[in-house]
Parts: C-alpha cells; structure tokens; sequence
C-alpha cells in the first residue's frame, strides 16, 4: 500500500498597519517629524489642499498627493529618517493596538506568515516588521530614479481594492488557502481586505465594519492601545 503524502502550506496573517497594529496614521506623525528635520526645505515640497478647500474623497489620490512631497529627496535619506522615526515612536505607551499585537505574536507562534498591508511607505513600515516579525511587506512602493532619488510618484497606492488584490497574489504565490487566512483591518477601506481571506477580524469601532461583522459573524478586537512590550514602555 502507497501512502501519498499531503503537502499543506501554513496559513497567512494580514494586518493593515495604521491605527490597526500602530495607534495612529504613520504617514501623517512621519510628516511631522520630517517637517522638523527640514523646515527649511519644506516651502519647495509639494502643497497639500488649499485652506477652506474639500478634499476629495479619493482616497488613493490623496495618497498620490502625500508622497509628491518627498519629490527630490534621497531614498537613503528617507529610509535612514524613517528608522529614526521608529526608534522613537516604538517607545510610546500608547503606540500600539495591544490587541492587535498580541494576535501578531500568536499568528507567529502558531507558524502563520505575518504579512503588513499598508497605503504607508517601505520606509516606514520596515523597521515595524523588524519589530514584530513581519516576513512580507505590501505597501505603497515609492517611485526612485536611476540616481536614487524619489520621482515624487508611486507605482499604485495600496488602498482599498488594492490591498485585496496584493494579498489574493500573495496567497496564490505561497500556495495558501483564503480560508485558512486571516486579515485585519480597521477602516471601511479595509473591507475588500476582510473579505478576501475566510477569517477576517474587525479592529476597533468603524460602523460599516462592525455592520459587516455583525451580519457576517466576524470577531471584532477592541483598540485599546498599550506599548509594543512592557519593557519598552
């Protein structure tokens, strides 16, 4: 008799980053500390909307707007900012969504991939995924030149559909079963996310989300916010 051996691969754990696995927007707290370490050249950066303007609602198109401002800028020089930045944000007390965290740490114990999917930048993110043992990254991938300089574009914001579509990739490439994978998201844009995979989980209090969870049966994390590990508070 012939034992034919299954072949299984370990299941994945996505995780938006924003206000999901971190407190707050890292885009917008980065911004500010990179305004502080260059207050002299952010008059030549890209402006944002006029005061009193609506933004649009567009949400990939305000992300597109956000990087222009890091036009001309060395991609070393944001990366070796963006560490700096970590370094110090990783110490706050209430800089992570402790909830979130702790499913990190058991995905990883379990043998799942933790993977961050985020419309934030490679530059930032890297450092968190360090931090917590993300092996994979799917972001907003910033647009360098030849000279190592960012063009100011980006090849597509991971937002919305986006990030759907990155993670069905990624699960197809490893050979994973969308029903045994998890995502976890906190934003009515997370959505295509949640449903992408067979166990998503709702972070914090979106109404439309927590509709979904509601209607679908989906567990719901409370954000509560805490440090990355009590030692580093």
């Amino acid at each position: 008799m012939t034992t034919v051996a299954t072949r299984t691969h370990p299941a994945l754990a996505f995780f938006d980053v924003d206000e999901t696995v971190i407190a707050e927007k890292s885009m917008i707290v980065f911004w500010e500390h990179w305004v502080n370490l260059h207050p002299a050249g952010i008059a030549a950066q890209a402006p944002g909307p006029p005061a009193g303007a609506v933004a649009p609602v567009d949400r990939a198109e305000l992300n597109r707007r956000h990087y222009r401002r890091y036009a001309g800028v060395p991609l070393a020089a944001l990366e070796a900012a963006g560490q700096v930045w970590y370094d110090g944000y990783r110490r706050g007390g209430a800089a992570f969504v402790a909830p979130v965290v702790e499913a990190v740490a058991a995905h990883r114990a379990a043998g799942r991939e933790v993977v961050l999917v985020s419309g934030s930048m490679r530059p930032l993110l890297t450092p968190l995924a360090r931090d917590v043992g993300a092996s994979t990254i799917l972001c907003t991938e910033l647009v360098v030149g030849d000279d190592g300089v960012l063009t100011g574009e980006v090849r597509r914001p991971m937002i919305g559909d986006a990030k759907a579509e990155a993670a069905v990739r990624l699960m197809r490439e490893r050979g994973a079963d969308p029903r045994e994978c998890f995502a976890y998201g906190d934003h009515e844009s997370d959505l295509a996310l949640l449903r992408a995979v067979g166990r998503p989980v709702v972070v914090g209090d979106s109404p439309q989300l927590n509709e979904a969870a509601e209607r679908f049966g989906w567990p719901v994390a409370p954000a509560r916010l805490g440090p990355l590990r009590a030692e580093s508070a």
